[in-house]
């Protein structure tokens, strides 16, 4: 036992220790010029926000620069990102010692991580890390917070197996599209908390060696989650079911960028991620201009394969594995039996044989859609809807014309806005700060300025109101405050659970029986939680005999 701990801590300090190597790249310290409280700007780089409130990055560079560049013009937004982020470990783990073990846990889980990454993209978050706060630096070294931050995703989903990503996409071309064209739509069902969503960035990166993309993430990411580059490739990543490995590899965000920056068609997609190491179960969805085609690579710590449609203009992708690969997987056939992944992917299939001769704008009305199947209300805020009305961020791509549509707050509901890459990256590239195709843009949801909508949003705040007294159990509320709360999203099953549970504690059974029956005559989002509420019941008719 000494032994293996003689060796972790060895294997830690190395880790502590690291710093990459970027003694071969020129290197001019950026001195941003502010043009005004949103735009800045240094030598051709520059950080802008636009009417619809989204963050516009371009930088270009070495590795390193571009890291620097980076950090230079975003450091406020970036470190407004970190306070956020370790805020709400925070709030998950109140307890100091408890937080000293988990940055312990953490520093021995990703002692390896750098060895996993490659070394331009280490160079490039050194760079950026020089802009972070120095108030997290009791939890690590600046840069191997960056670097660890960027497996925070893979992290929580190996360690916990949670569904805090519940992404839905799809691709569709030939008879599919009003055009022909490959269209491709998705939502990154993301969600940490409103704040975490407000500074959306659009980084439009220029790299010195590689092909420049475009990538839809939050300040302080050099890895991409959504993005398309200049050869028409896109990517977009959903998570699977993990098993949980014994060390951090690469973050699978890095696998992606890797793909946009080096990839021109899906075969070198495809050689990309089979030669990296990864610790989470993810699909990437690769669009591409060169195949007119879509595939989905599925990519986990022991195992590899890529799902191909047959004799078919269109391809789903949700939370689960489709690939011959994984046709025999427990694990991934339980997530399937279990959880809503299955339910949004027969969701997409209908959408699409309703929605003949696709559009960008049909393809936005499609991801803002919020009812069950066949229509049914099964309430604002439910994971089996398409939009769930949490996402970071929806995002169209037209690869064959290098077009990307962009969603804007709130949720993927606010303004679509239009980035041409055939425009940012040409010799002609349009004037500084002017990024978008704004006659291209696609409106906002209607539902933005609806009753409905007003009442999710006051919803959302009461929500925590009565998970706080179900877990304190003293806090008394009335009759009448619980139905003004379901009132508000009368069709989700949650607030009837929710109800229920309250009355349970406070060993009002005969309410709390009415709250669990009604409760399952909606459409409840996973088997487990079925399974949670009918254990209620059960236990609640106990009490009563």
């Amino acid at each position: 036992m000494v032994l293996i701990l003689s060796f972790t801590s060895c294997g830690v300090r190395k880790s502590i220790q690291h710093i990459p190597d970027v003694q071969q790249y020129a290197l001019e310290v950026p001195t941003v010029h502010k043009i005004n409280d949103s735009t800045f700007s240094y030598n051709q780089n520059y950080l802008t926000k636009n009417k619809q409130q989204l963050w516009e990055l371009y930088i270009k560079g070495n590795p390193l620069q571009l890291g620097y560049n980076n950090g230079a013009l975003t450091q406020k937004l970036m470190q407004q990102q970190e306070e956020i982020f370790f805020s709400k470990v925070e709030g998950f783990v109140p307890s100091k010692f408890k937080q000293k073990l988990l940055r312990g846990f953490l520093k021995w889980y990703n002692r390896k991580m750098y060895l996993n990454v490659r070394e331009d993209y280490q160079a490039e978050l050194y760079g950026m890390s020089q802009y972070s706060s120095d108030r997290y630096d009791f939890i690590a070294p600046k840069y191997l917070r960056s670097l660890y931050l960027h497996g925070a995703h893979d992290i929580g989903h190996a360690m916990q197996d949670l569904a805090v990503v519940g992404c839905s996409s799809l691709a569709v071309w030939n008879e599919n599209t009003e055009d022909g064209d490959l269209l491709i739509g998705r939502n990154f069902d993301f969600y940490v908390g409103d704040d975490f969503a407000k500074n959306k960035l659009v980084e439009l990166v220029e790299p010195e060696q590689g092909i420049p993309y475009l990538s839809v993430s939050w300040p302080g990411m050099i890895g991409v989650v959504s993005g398309m580059n200049k050869e028409g490739i896109t990517v977009t990543i959903n998570a699977g079911k993990s098993k949980i490995p014994l060390t951090a590899k690469t973050p699978i965000s890095l696998v992606t960028r890797e793909i946009l920056q080096y990839a021109k068609n899906i075969e070198e997609a495809i050689a990309i991620a089979k030669k990296r190491k990864v610790f989470v179960s993810e699909s990437i969805l690769v669009g591409s201009a060169h195949d007119r085609t879509a595939v989905i690579i599925e990519v986990s710590p022991n195992n590899f394969g890529v799902y191909k449609v047959q004799n078919s203009s269109k391809i789903f992708c949700t939370n689960h594995f489709q690939s011959e690969a994984y046709k025999n997987d427990k694990r991934n056939q339980k997530h399937i039996l279990e959880s809503h992944s299955e339910y949004r992917y027969e969701k997409l299939q209908e959408l699409v044989q309703e929605n003949k001769k696709l559009t960008p704008e049909k393809m936005a009305a499609l991801l803002r859609d919020k009812s069950g199947l066949k229509d049914e209300k099964i309430g604002y805020g439910n994971e089996k809807a398409i939009n769930q009305l949490l996402a970071h961020h929806a995002v169209i791509f037209s690869p064959e014309k290098r077009l990307v549509w962009v969603s804007s707050n709130p949720y993927q509901l606010g303004e679509f806005v239009c980035y041409d890459l055939n425009t940012i990256f040409s010799e002609n590239r349009l004037k500084k700060g002017e990024f978008a195709v704004s006659a291209l843009n696609i409106p906002k949801d209607p539902f933005v300025n609806s009753a409905d909508f007003k009442n999710y949003e006051a919803y959302k705040k009461l929500s925590s109101t009565i998970e706080e007294a179900i877990d304190h159990k003293k806090e008394s509320l009335t009759d009448d405050f619980i139905r003004q709360y379901q009132s508000l999203n009368p069709d989700l099953w949650l607030v009837y659970e929710q109800a229920g549970r309250y009355y349970f504690n406070r060993k009002e059974y005969q309410k709390a029986k009415a709250e669990f029956e009604k409760a399952l005559t909606k459409e409840i989002t996973t088997l487990p939680d079925q399974k949670k509420v009918e254990n209620y019941l059960k236990k609640t008719e106990n009490k009563l005999r």
